[in-house]
């Protein structure tokens, strides 16, 4: 798995698209369909390219790498600059508690229990693990809250993760429903990995370097860890050829579907600073499309 990307220049920097107000509650419902969007685009990627690599195709391996960079470093710290994701970080450590409150003590479980009744032990299994491990992230994110807040104890040291190789395969489940919740767990990995790094980027420019690392380490085991897990069992990566394929298809429908109709619904309620970001990644998705599109072609 690839190492989480450092954010130059400390917090994400702001919008190139001036604003004058928060976006209306559907924009920023949007924006955060989007950046689940990009986020998971950047760690599938990422890992397309790996096979890439393995299979001796580098300049294909380049672009999936490149294309990967732009969706979370362009992309992905735009929509959260419009949707003002990165706060104070007493505001994201409480972001953070949430998130991992939900999937600890909700999410994973249910997942797990509905994998236990599908006959998907290993799922079930991996979905347990994964539960346990963001409650003590949780526990770790409260201590550092507490840290902050009221100056007693310290923030604790980053988890470390216990990196998961994911080699090309076919899905290691048979339910349906265990497959749906694999999708939806993928997606909620990457956002975490993604938001963890703005999070981290924010602490460490504001001189909160132990912070920064927490959430550097914990932003690593959703990725590296949990993601690429849940990768495994779901067969999300294949031959190179089905990864391009995969690839034209997802990135076709942000730039024609997508993204379009954000823009069309930001530009309908005065968010034009968004309808001209939606407008702005329409057309670069565009170009992802054909570019791969290029790559497959060369392959046949």
């Amino acid at each position: 798995m690839p190492a989480v990307p450092a954010l130059a220049g400390g917090a994400p920097p702001p919008s190139p698209h001036t604003t004058t107000g928060a976006p209306q509650p559907q924009t920023l419902a949007d924006l955060a369909t989007g950046m689940k969007g990009e986020a998971y685009a950047y760690a599938a990627y990422s890992l397309f390219a790996a096979e890439a690599d393995r299979q001796g195709m580098p300049a294909v391996g380049k672009l999936f790498r490149s294309t990967a960079h732009t969706e979370l470093n362009e992309h992905l710290r735009e929509a959260a600059a419009l949707a003002g994701t990165v706060g104070l970080n007493t505001a994201n450590l409480n972001q953070a508690i949430s998130g991992e409150t939900y999937e600890h003590q909700v999410m994973y479980q249910r997942f797990a229990e509905q994998a236990r009744e599908d006959g998907d032990l290993e799922a079930a299994k991996l979905f347990s693990e994964i539960a346990a491990d963001e409650g003590r992230h949780r526990d770790a994110f409260r201590a550092a809250l507490t840290a902050l807040s009221t100056g007693r104890g310290t923030v604790p040291a980053p988890p470390t993760a216990d990196v998961v190789k994911v080699p090309a395969g076919l899905p290691k489940v048979k339910a349906d429903r265990t497959k749906a919740n694999l999708d939806t767990a993928l997606h909620g990995e990457a956002l975490a990995q993604a938001k963890y790094s703005l999070f981290a980027a924010h602490a460490r420019q504001t001189g909160k370097p132990a912070l920064a690392r927490l959430f550097e380490g914990t932003a690593k085991v959703e990725l590296q860890e949990h993601f690429a897990g849940e990768a495994v069992l779901a067969g999300l990566v294949r031959s190179t050829k089905e990864n391009l394929r995969k690839a034209v298809t997802g990135e076709h429908n942000e730039a024609t579907n997508v993204y379009p109709a954000f823009a069309e619904r930001a530009a309908a309620v005065g968010d034009t600073a968004a309808a001209d970001y939606f407008h702005d990644t329409a057309g670069d998705e565009a170009k992802h499309a054909a570019a791969f599109q290029q790559a497959l072609d060369r392959l046949r």
